[in-house]
């Protein structure tokens, strides 16, 4: 990540079929967050975003859905997250306040990044336990859909997990095979990481629930998972070798037929993973 001079702010690229590629006044608001973001070195104390009423809005708007969603579809070890991080349900929570529970809980710490950064900057760094973390929010015409990861992903999706031994330990774990991980290798790990603590499936009592932050933060790929996608067995050799495409929802998902299968299994792989 690199910082940019105060005289030459950054400009957030959106593609033109972006929600908000013709509201000016929402790329100019992007682009203040970005800046932000581009200043912040690790060490540095996190920048708090002032958001405004309307980005309130549509934060309660699809926490409110998110929350009445995972009633149904979130895994066991998720819904036992939420009372290990309580996400103010009106407000946007602020990343520094956030980082007081997750230092406490897990170790990890979340720090601001612009938009999306390479998926080797970020695995590596979660061996050190600190996730890089968006501050921006969607839209505010399509609050139930994003293109990209916002505020509402990372704090839905990855702070309550982060808040659980079973995530935090996957993530870092995750985090310490990128960092040993050779270069031709790297894919796979990506592959691995997106198909599991992104997007996994899990059996739970006879049932599948989803444990992957990019379900769990999503309004519409959350409970449709068993009737859009193909759902296939756990499988890490093919999971780590089937692409994915980040734009669009998922075609295919692993499902785990158990928690401790899938730390146990998961484990074993990272550890040996070269």
């Amino acid at each position: 990540m690199h910082n940019r001079d105060q005289n030459h702010p950054p400009i957030i690229e959106l593609d033109k079929d972006h929600p908000g590629f013709h509201d000016k006044e929402y790329r100019k608001r992007r682009n203040l967050i970005a800046e932000k973001a581009y200043r912040f070195n690790i060490g540095d104390r996190i920048p708090r975003v002032e958001y405004t009423e309307e980005e309130h809005k549509t934060w309660s708007e699809v926490l409110a859905k998110l929350s009445s969603l995972h009633k149904t579809h979130a895994c066991k070890y998720f819904l036992d997250s939420l009372s290990l991080i309580e996400l103010n349900n009106k407000k946007v929570p602020q990343l520094c306040d956030i980082n007081i529970l997750l230092k406490d809980l897990s170790g990890f710490q979340m720090v601001p990044v612009a938009g999306l950064i390479s998926p080797e900057h970020f695995l590596s760094r979660l061996g050190d336990k600190i996730f890089s973390a968006t501050q921006y929010i969607r839209h505010h015409s399509s609050p139930f859909y994003t293109p990209e990861p916002d505020i509402i992903h990372e704090l839905v999706g990855h702070a309550i997990t982060l808040a659980h031994p079973f995530f935090s330990e996957l993530n870092f774990r995750f985090g310490l095979a990128a960092k040993k991980a050779k270069p031709e290798s790297f894919e796979r790990l990506i592959q691995a990481y997106w198909y599991t603590l992104e997007f996994g499936l899990i059996q739970e009592n006879g049932e599948i629930k989803a444990y992957g932050a990019g379900l769990l933060s999503s309004i519409g790929e959350m409970p449709s998972y068993e009737s859009e996608a193909k759902l296939y067995p756990f499988d890490l050799e093919k999971i780590s070798n089937t692409q994915f495409d980040p734009t669009d929802y998922q075609p295919g998902l692993f499902v785990a037929p158990s928690i401790e299968s899938l730390q146990t299994t998961l484990i074993d792989w990272l550890d040996n993973f070269q």
